[in-house]
């Protein structure tokens, strides 16, 4: 009798134990998460603005609910990022972030973005990266208004994670739109890729003297083997465009040794380089291995293989999603992101990022 009342309660103990497992909320890795960038991550913060670039109707978001701003079908890289730092929700955007809810990080990400002041400007409204940095400002105001001084949210910020990716639209939306841009006349690639960097850094810079420690720089995609592209630039509409693919590759060149630079320069921060250009080339170059069928079109969107414009609001896209590699003419799937982003936070390879993944960033 006593031997099946001590196994009686030793049953009950581990249901117990077991039901405060699944009660008790893990920690994000980090206390909060910082986002800057175009609208490969941009969740609604152009949503309010005078903006062709804009993503709040309907397909975009048909696999999230809705809608939201998001240039997906899905999940951006960072919303996947999030999920595995561990926090309970996506990072909200700016326009939408309010109150102690800012504590857990803010996206001010913006939709035709550039390094440079003037690029996207065809396209409407925009946030650019100054403008995102500014914002980033005044959030840090607030942070130190809801922990009381400046000392407390110092040590705060300084151990949250902060992802950087912009320069996409300074090649697709100036130096490579002769038409409505000077710059591919005034600068070589490499002389352009020096003045993207050192205007960068200044960026970078104000980051820094407001309390960012732990930098991980998004290099440039692959963007000579997107669907708009292909479709403008490939004789056979599948060879990725190579013009365009070299001038961001020297981009990415020049990112990766600031990234050195930067290390050297300020030894209590960390800052890493994430290869997002040698994913996506990976990806392109063995498409099954990752589950993909389609590469060099786009689920919806309009003209050769839907690489002229982005999806038309209400246009109804492919069935097959998680098959193709190209949500829109210029924008990766959500299945495509989900890779990327997982690839940045636990390299597969030693070339996916430069020193560490962000799986050990958040652990510095």
């Amino acid at each position: 009798m006593e031997s099946h009342l001590r196994k009686w309660c030793l049953v009950s103990m581990l249901v117990l134990f077991l039901n405060l497992g699944f009660m008790i909320k893990a920690e994000p890795q980090v206390p909060c998460y910082f986002i800057f960038g175009d609208s490969l991550v941009d969740n609604g913060n152009n949503n309010r603005l005078a903006s062709i670039a804009r993503a709040d109707y309907f397909p975009y978001g048909i696999d999230l609910g809705g809608p939201t701003g998001r240039f997906s079908n899905g999940k951006t890289t960072v919303d996947e990022l999030a999920v595995l730092l561990g926090f309970d929700n996506y990072i909200p955007a700016y326009s939408a972030a309010s109150g102690e809810q800012i504590l857990q990080g803010v996206n001010y990400a913006s939709a035709a973005a550039g390094i440079r002041e003037e690029t996207g400007q065809q396209l409407g409204q925009r946030i650019t990266f100054s403008g995102q940095v500014q914002n980033y400002r005044n959030t840090v105001s607030q942070v130190v208004q809801i922990l009381g001084d400046e000392n407390s949210a110092a040590d705060y910020l300084s151990k949250c994670i902060y992802t950087i990716g912009l320069g996409s639209n300074d090649y697709l939306n100036n130096y490579f739109m002769p038409q409505a841009y000077s710059t591919s006349t005034q600068y070589t690639p490499e002389q352009y890729a020096d003045d993207l960097i050192r205007r960068y850094f200044d960026q970078l810079n104000d980051l820094y003297l407001y309390g960012a420690r732990k930098f991980a720089l998004v290099g440039i995609g692959a963007i000579g083997c997107s669907p708009n592209a292909l479709a403008q630039g490939s004789p056979d509409g599948t060879t990725c465009v190579e013009r365009i693919n070299s001038a961001n590759r020297i981009f990415n060149n020049r990112l990766k040794s600031l990234v050195q630079q930067l290390n050297n320069d300020h030894p209590d921060a960390k800052f890493t380089y994430i290869n997002a250009y040698g994913v996506f080339q990976d990806i392109i170059a063995n498409p099954s291995a990752y589950g993909f069928r389609v590469t060099n079109a786009a689920c919806c969107g309009v003209g050769r293989n839907g690489g002229q414009l982005t999806c038309l609001p209400g246009q109804p896209p492919c069935l097959n999603r998680d098959e193709y590699v190209f949500w829109d003419a210029f924008h990766p799937t959500d299945a495509a992101n989900t890779i990327i982003a997982q690839r940045s936070y636990t390299a597969q390879s030693s070339s996916d990022v430069y020193p560490i993944d962000i799986s050990t960033l958040a652990q510095l």
